[in-house]
């Protein structure tokens, strides 16, 4: 039977907290208190399970599996919100090209969710905010480009072409598939070749540096765990 490790962070008082699966990249649960969140966790995993059966891999949502909790962050800043700065155990680890191709291949996928959910809603409907707080569509994937640019700057330094990218995700909602698809499409390509001294350095994280990591094992996880919640949250309102 699978045992998935889980990886909460939260502030010492247990409130707001987010729960990563990092076998599966991207995979997270998130609730106001470390309870609700681990006891979510089983419901997500399956989520991201029928995910990846739907885009072709040999996967069977409907197995058991088990949970166990293999590392909590309770020290630090912004817990409970997908960017722990301490780390986690496995983030610290160079991350091989086999699984940085797995990676960008599900990441791709959660992106083009996201654009097939996008494509057709008119300018109003992205622009609109939520009653009380929140971001707006558009401005939840302006976020995730934003965030993208930043973890991938961090790993391999400039890439050509990525601010003008980011700078036409910013310039309106108009064209936003397209911008978006642009800006992905860049990123992926220097992803895609780099070198096994970019996926060993050292990158910073925070308030800190930090051993060497691979690239994208913050950067995927972070990026993965944004368009996962986005694409939860729309299709559970």
């Amino acid at each position: 039977m699978t045992e998935y490790a889980l990886y909460p962070e939260s502030g010492p008082r247990r409130r707001t907290t987010m729960v990563h699966v990092l076998d599966l990249l991207g995979c997270i649960a998130r609730r106001p208190t470390t309870e609700a969140a681990l006891e979510a966790a089983p419901d997500a995993i399956r989520a991201y399970l029928r995910f990846l059966q739907r885009y072709g891999e040999a996967i069977r949502p409907e197995d058991d599996f088990t949970t166990v909790i293999a590392e909590h962050v309770m020290e630090g800043s912004w817990l409970g919100y997908g960017d722990p700065t301490p780390g986690f155990g496995p983030d610290l680890q160079p991350l091989s090209a086999e699984d940085l191709n797995v990676y960008l291949r599900r990441l791709a996928w959660m992106q083009a969710d996201m654009l097939q959910l996008i494509r057709d809603l008119p300018r109003e409907q992205l622009l609109a905010e939520p009653e009380g707080r929140g971001r707006s569509i558009y401005g939840i994937l302006e976020h995730v480009a934003e965030s993208h640019g930043v973890y991938l700057r961090y790993q391999v330094g400039k890439v050509d072409g990525l601010s003008q990218a980011i700078r036409d995700v910013r310039q309106g909602a108009e064209d936003l598939p397209a911008a978006l698809t642009h800006l992905w499409q860049i990123a992926s390509a220097r992803l895609e070749v780099v070198t096994e001294t970019e996926r060993r350095q050292s990158v910073p994280h925070g308030q800190v540096t930090g051993p060497p990591t691979g690239p994208c094992a913050a950067c995927s996880n972070i990026s993965g765990s944004i368009c996962w919640r986005f694409l939860n949250a729309w299709a559970n309102p």
